[in-house]
Parts: structure tokens; sequence; C-alpha cells
């Protein structure tokens, strides 16, 4: 049975976010509809491969809905679309948004046999209308913590985490942060309500601790700004997402660079607490991971190394 056909993103960003850059970082996570353009930057167009095409409902998956949900055929869901290779906008925020987390979520929604009804909303606010139900569920490069645990449910889908990245030429970090003693004394840039704020909070006093001056944090709430900021010189350093980060070194009109992993994180849906759809989803996930869905979508957008190898509700925080 061919699934309904998935429906159109609603978009409250303005007409000015059309020009989404390319250095925008997806968070563990942030991302606002309207982005502020880094200097010399612009999207790249999608991958062509559409390996969500092929997806068709499995009767015994959807069957693990709710009977309202079945009957309304709908879910609704916040998107924080923010940049490749997570989510963006290759065409303008007045076309469909790309990405990572989009295919992922079209793709469960076709095995599910639904729709998706999309609302673009900033990183900040996602969490908290999941509670309040504005929203069934959620995306957004969402990590695993275990602070979220305590009020959200997750479905995870990939292995994403935190990074750092620098402007290129820039060899005061040498070639990977591995402490974050080696952040004393420099500014780092990051999103608002991310895993990167907390962890950066928590640390605090480890430059005073190791006898160093202690490392400012400027907070963003659009990613535009946050790059902007780097390569005028006003932060030393990005704190985001691997993927985010690694993509957008690949870019050559990015001029920055990638300093490896930092500590990794599960990615998920989330929900609130208690939802009755964590069940579904996490089939879902892991009927495209057997057929190869999954795969084929990871590959898509240069992700294969987040990939994991079945989908879990609620894992503990990776340490």
């Amino acid at each position: 049975m061919k699934p309904p056909a998935l429906r159109g993103i609603l978009r409250p960003a303005a007409a000015a976010a059309a020009l989404v850059p390319l250095l925008l970082l997806t968070a563990c996570g942030s991302g606002d509809p309207g982005h502020t353009a880094a200097a010399g930057a612009r999207n790249s167009s999608a991958p062509a491969d559409d390996p969500v095409a092929g997806v068709r409902k499995v009767d015994s998956i959807a069957a693990l809905l709710p009977a309202d949900v079945r009957k309304s055929g709908t879910l609704r869901v916040g998107s924080s679309v923010a940049a490749p290779p997570a989510a963006y906008y290759p065409n303008g925020s007045d076309k469909r948004p790309e990405g990572q987390d989009i295919d992922i979520a079209d793709a469960v929604a076709r095995v599910l046999g639904i729709g998706l009804e999309r609302q673009d909303a900033s990183f900040e606010t996602i969490l908290p209308a999941l509670r309040s139900g504005k929203y069934d569920f959620g995306t957004g490069n969402f990590g695993v913590t275990a602070e979220r645990l305590e009020t959200i449910d997750f479905v995870t889908y990939i292995d994403d985490g935190q990074g750092f990245a620098v402007k290129e030429g820039n060899t005061s970090f040498g070639k990977k942060v591995t402490d974050l003693v080696q952040l004393c004394g420099h500014t780092v840039g990051i999103g608002a309500g991310t895993t990167f704020e907390a962890t950066l909070d928590a640390n605090k006093g480890v430059c005073g601790k190791a006898g160093k001056k202690p490392y400012e944090v400027k907070v963003y709430s659009e990613n535009g700004a946050t790059v902007t900021a780097l390569q005028q010189g006003r932060i030393d350093v990005i704190m985001s997402t691997i993927n985010g980060l690694r993509y957008q070194a690949s870019q050559p009109a990015a001029h920055t660079a990638f300093l490896g992993e930092f500590h990794r994180l599960d990615v998920g849906f989330t929900f609130r607490k208690g939802s009755p759809l964590t069940k579904a989803f996490q089939a879902a996930v892991n009927e495209l991971i057997k057929d190869g869905t999954y795969a084929r979508i990871l590959e898509k957008w240069g992700t294969s190394a987040s990939a994991i190898e079945t989908s879990r509700i609620n894992p503990p925080e990776h340490t």
C-alpha cells in the first residue's frame, strides 16, 4: 500500500532566510530558520539520490501506532532546519528542506504509513514544545544526555557528538582538541540550548585548576552568526556537532578546519516523556536498517561513520 504523501513544511522564517549559509552548523543541537549569512558562503545543492522513494508501509510496524494516529494519518514534527548534512534549505526557505534528518524522518513515516506536518522551530524551543503538546515529535540532531532523559524520550537513529573547528590557518589549538584545558584563554562560540553549552558550563573550573585564564563562552541563537563571528575574529573556536563541522570543513568556501571528535553522543527523535509513539518509531528505524535504506541515506549525506547497528529507546548517555 502506498503511504500518504508527506505534507509540506510550514515556514515562519522570513524571506531573508532564503540564502542560508553553507557554514551553518547543526547541533546536538542547534538551529534557527532565520539564519545570518556567513561571509562568502552559500548552500550547496542536495545530492540527487533518493533512497526514500522506494520505502513502503509495513503493516506490522504501523500497527504499533496508537489508534488515533492511525486514524488521523498525520504526525506533527517540530523541525530544526539549520545546516547540511542534517537539515538545510539548498534552494531557499520557500522550498523543501533536505538533509539526513529529513530523509530519515520521511522514511520512517513511509514505513508507518503516515504523513508528516513539519514546522520550522529554533532548536531551543522544540523540547519545551514537546512537553506542552505542540508537536508529536522533534528532529534537530538532538543528543541523548542524562539531563534530557529526565523529561524527554528518545528513539536513536545516528551516533554523532561534539567537536571543534577553527578558522583555516589557526594552529593555536594544535591538530585536535582532546581536553577542555586547551580552550583556556580563548573565546568559544556555541549555539543556544545545546549540549555544548552544558558541557562548557559544567567544566568552567578546569582552567582555574590548571592555573590558566578561563575560557569565555559566547552563545548565539543563529548558527550563521556563530560562523561569522569566527571569520571576523570575535571568537577563536566553534564547538558544534562532529558531522556538521566535518562537512563544513570539507567545503572550500568555508575556510574552516575541523579539530576532531571530542565526545560522541547518540542522536535521536525526541518525544514527550511516556509518548506512545516510541516503539513504532524504533521498529521503523530498525526496519530501515535491515532493508538497507538507512545505509543509503547515510551514504548520500556522507555520514556513514555515524551509523548505528540498532535503534534504541532512551539509551544512557555516552560516558
